[in-house]
């Protein structure tokens, strides 16, 4: 059987997984958008289905003064006597070390999760692993100020989330930058710690050492790194982050994260990617083709029987609860979104806060997960004061993001695409418009942002287009990927009229992953 990578397109970066039996459930990182920490179920490891989050209580996650890009860091994933842990950082400063690294935990994977048990453990990336003999080990990074780089490793109780052992440095790694995401394993009689090195850019990769006793000494593997595509003509990129997994049939695979760039610019964030693993003659795995991923990859002869999300997407907003692929900037505000007030509508509350806010405003926003690709929405808006507005935004974050938009301009309601790129910001183009409803929609290529609009006569109104490279993250920076959004704001104070969005469509060009 041939599969196609990413696995999980769009931005789903930093995957750890965890096989239950014959199913397998994996989580992502989610920073700063709330519900946090999406889980997705399989089984056969390449056709996935987010079956919830993690964290989607306020009593779980506090994300209200989170910057972009902070928040919650690569969670990891464990299957331990009958209970799924997820243990994961929330990271509220840049430095790493003003965060909480913290666990919950549940019966099944698609919640409901406990609250959160906190724990006295500084760094970020923590991981878990249970021996055979009941003990659990605590493996993450050093806390940046105060420690020697490296990774750091302790016994802990699970019921207390006290540590049972001092935490001590156990490896330095090979000697690349930022040695972060162990993962410690049980194999083949050994201990195995892996880790990512060089940082999560386009230097990034996964080495590899062993021992005879989970705190080491750690032999590194002499074919280090395990994986990297370093220097490489690849149309993956910054390929890292990588967790371990046995596939019931005996075989072993790797899910890692990686990026799709064009001309050296990614905007979908980092994804997540499936390689097959083997075992050199002297006990070391290789992940891929000697430490290195395709497109195409050839696996075993999987259970297929679980059908992939399709990539054609419609919401008309009739259920009690937004679908799992919604996400909302931080903890919202409940007044600001309500999908009850009108039913097969999600009606939005425009607050004082904007797109340009590091806050919480009225918005829900689903990732870009293909490079070609159309969104569109129907808007009911009436806009009464200047400055309300309500529309579909391209957000990569609060100082680099596309929208078009309808807002009251001199007494006249106007249709709108403004753009916004670091410290400018400009409207691209605007026409009057009679109608309170109107069709919005945005084209997706490899290289443009198209904006467009339907007249009250059907017909499709071009109102500009905006570049796809200055929405990456070598131009943004951060961790994240474009969102497609919908929102409402009244510029500085509350709007005095709601927006109501309908058939949400997302659809491709063609059956690209």
């Amino acid at each position: 059987m041939r599969f196609t990578n990413p696995v999980i397109p769009g931005f789903y970066p930093d995957p750890s997984i965890c096989r239950a039996g014959e199913d397998y459930y994996l989580v992502t990182s989610s920073f700063h958008y709330f519900p946090a920490v999406p889980i997705f179920h399989s089984r056969d490891l390449v056709h996935w289905k987010q079956i919830g989050h993690c964290l989607d209580r306020d009593s779980q996650v506090d994300l209200s003064q989170v910057p972009s890009s902070l928040g919650i860091f690569a969670p990891t994933l464990r299957y331990i006597n009958g209970y799924f842990y997820m243990i994961t950082t929330n990271v509220k400063a840049k430095s790493g070390t003003f965060g909480e690294n913290f666990f919950v935990r549940a019966t099944h994977p698609s919640g409901p999760w406990s609250d959160p048990i906190r724990l006295d453990w500084p760094g970020i990336d923590p991981s878990l692993y249970c021996h055979t003999d009941g003990r659990v080990y605590i493996t993450g990074t050093s806390d940046f100020l105060y420690e020697e780089v490296g990774i750091y490793q302790a016994e802990i109780n699970l019921d207390s989330g006290k540590l049972l052992t001092p935490r001590r440095l156990v490896w330095k790694g090979t000697g690349g930058m930022s040695p972060e995401g162990p993962h410690l394993y049980g194999i083949h009689g050994q201990y195995y710690l892996m880790i990512s090195e060089g940082g999560t850019e386009y230097g990034h990769m996964v080495t590899i050492a062993r021992s005879q006793n989970p705190f080491g000494p750690f032999e590194s593997n002499p074919d280090n790194p395990i994986l990297s595509h370093r220097s490489m003509d690849s149309a993956i990129q910054a390929t890292g982050h990588a967790d371990l997994v046995q596939f019931h049939d005996g075989s072993w695979w790797a899910v890692c994260l990686g990026i799709r760039s064009v001309s050296r610019k990614h905007n979908l964030g980092r994804e997540t990617f499936l390689a097959p693993v083997s075992w050199s003659k002297d006990g070391w795995p290789v992940i891929g083709s000697n430490g290195q991923i395709g497109i195409q990859m050839t696996g075993p002869s999987f259970n297929t029987d679980q059908l992939s999300q399709t990539p054609e997407y419609c919401d008309n907003f009739l259920d009690h609860k937004l679908d799992d692929t919604w996400n909302f900037l931080r903890n919202p505000y409940q007044t600001d979104w309500s999908l009850s007030e009108r039913p097969g509508w999600v009606t939005l509350h425009g607050s004082p806060i904007t797109l340009n806010d590091c806050a919480s405003p009225a918005f829900i926003g689903r990732r870009q997960q293909h490079m070609e690709c159309t969104v569109s929405s129907i808007l009911e808006f009436e806009p009464v004061q200047e400055g309300e507005e309500a529309g579909m935004t391209v957000f990569m974050d609060e100082r680099f993001h596309y929208e078009i938009a309808l807002t009251l301009i001199e007494g006249r309601k106007t249709v709108f695409l403004r753009k916004r790129v670091g410290s400018l910001s400009v409207i691209e183009g605007q026409t009057e418009y009679q109608g309170t409803t109107i069709k919005l929609e945005i084209e997706a290529d490899t290289q443009w942002y198209t904006f467009s609009f339907y007249d009250l006569h059907g017909e499709t109104i071009r109102l500009g287009r905006g570049e796809r490279g200055l929405l990456s993250s070598e131009v943004a920076g951060g961790f994240t990927g474009v969102y497609f959004g919908l929102y409402a704001t009244g510029n500085g104070r509350s709007s005095t009229s709601p927006a109501y969005f309908n058939l949400f469509n997302y659809s491709i060009y063609n059956r690209e992953v």
